[in-house]
């Protein structure tokens, strides 16, 4: 039987945003709006805020969420997941839900959850949506990604990609939404392998998994949630929670 969990990792000190995860968004914190919109998913059996830091853990136990205290060495949010489903012995599916997306649709968590445990399951999903804004297309802060027939991932990159050469308005371009689904052991063998080439190259880590072969599939979706990686994203993300009341 699936028993799946979403773990959402969250940490304190960021480059651009420090205490990122306590800022306040429409009277709450970041994080319990990301805990909440997980909450209201129907397809999890477990939602769990993974963090190293005491101030997080508080704010996150005040608000009810179940807590996992990790360690401090993690260099990504991928490792921070795996440390706890290694002791979740009972959870065969993983959902890594993003700290900093406090405008996620709970519909989509329950399509990854929903394909993720299907028969004949990839070991690894994510999704995506169309890039309408050109400018989007060639930032490289928005990562792109190119499918087969199948809808498995065939590359990432933070490069406008496909290139369309002729300009005959080919495939639509799709931007990566930085939410995954594993099934337990696949997350397991993932953090063993080290980054490869192309990881190093477009600092992207799921490319480690197509560097090692294991099949990604990707769910392209209407629904875009933007993330808050700024404090003027903060900004904007508060104004619309505010007005959804």
């Amino acid at each position: 039987m699936n028993h799946i969990a979403g773990i959402i990792p969250a940490r304190f000190a960021s480059t651009r945003f420090p205490g990122k995860p306590l800022h306040l968004l429409a009277g709450k914190p970041l994080i319990q709006h990301v805990w909440e919109r997980c909450m209201e998913a129907r397809r999890l059996d477990r939602v769990i805020v993974a963090t190293d830091d005491m101030r997080i853990a508080g704010a996150a136990f005040d608000f009810g969420a179940e807590v996992a205290l990790t360690s401090a060495d993690h260099q990504n949010g991928t490792d921070r997941i795996a440390e706890v489903a290694r002791h979740l012995r009972k959870v065969t599916h993983i959902l890594n839900i993003q700290g900093d997306e406090p405008l996620i649709d709970p519909r989509l968590i329950d399509l990854l959850a929903a394909r993720l445990t299907r028969k004949n399951a990839v070991p690894m999903v994510t999704a995506a949506s169309e890039i309408r804004d050109p400018q989007d297309f060639s930032n490289s802060n928005v990562v792109k990604v190119v499918l087969d027939r199948r809808s498995r991932a065939l590359y990432f990159s933070r490069s406008p990609i496909p290139f369309d050469r002729d300009r005959s308005g080919g495939a639509a371009p799709l931007r990566h939404q930085g939410i995954y689904g594993y099934s337990r052991a696949a997350l397991l063998q993932f953090v063993k392998w080290s980054p490869g080439v192309l990881e190093h190259t477009e600092a992207l880590e799921q490319l480690r998994a197509l560097e090692n072969g294991m099949d990604i599939e990707v769910v392209v979706t209407e629904s875009h949630a933007p993330g808050v990686d700024t404090p003027e994203d903060a900004i904007r993300a508060s104004a619309v929670l505010a007005a959804a009341g």
